[in-house]
């Protein structure tokens, strides 16, 4: 499974690079914006994308719809981690028929259940935990 990382903090990457480390047969990619997660994609598909929404340049609502209207990345699965939890911005995310949310902070657990649960098709609701 290629994972693709988009968020500007550094430690936040890291972090998600660390929790996914364990995880079986997965390559972590990243991009410290979405300028740079564009010019990724230009290159690359993977099975899962992993955005922040507040970034710098492009904010991860806009890469969402590229990615959505990309006939080479419609496959790829997303999952949203942010700080900006509110019902509105869950509502928006849910519009763009993102597979999973989850809000900032989290438990290393959650995302690998959350990439699981996208990697297989499940979608996981606008900020469910994964099960």
């Amino acid at each position: 499974m290629r994972v693709l990382i988009v968020d500007d903090s550094r430690a936040v990457r890291n972090f998600v690079k660390g929790a996914l480390r364990g995880t079986p047969d997965t390559v972590v990619e990243e991009a410290d914006s979405g300028f740079e997660a564009f010019r990724v994609l230009a290159r690359e598909s993977y099975d899962v994308v992993i955005t922040d929404i507040n970034m710098p340049d492009i904010n991860g609502l806009e890469l969402i719809r590229f990615i959505k209207k990309s006939a080479r990345h419609k496959g790829a699965r997303i999952l949203v981690i942010t700080t900006q939890a509110t019902e509105r911005m869950r509502e928006k995310i849910e519009e763009l028929g993102v597979d999973g949310f989850i809000s900032k902070p989290f438990e290393p657990e959650t995302l690998v259940s959350a990439v699981g649960a996208c990697a297989v098709g499940s979608r996981i609701g606008a900020g469910d935990e994964p099960s």
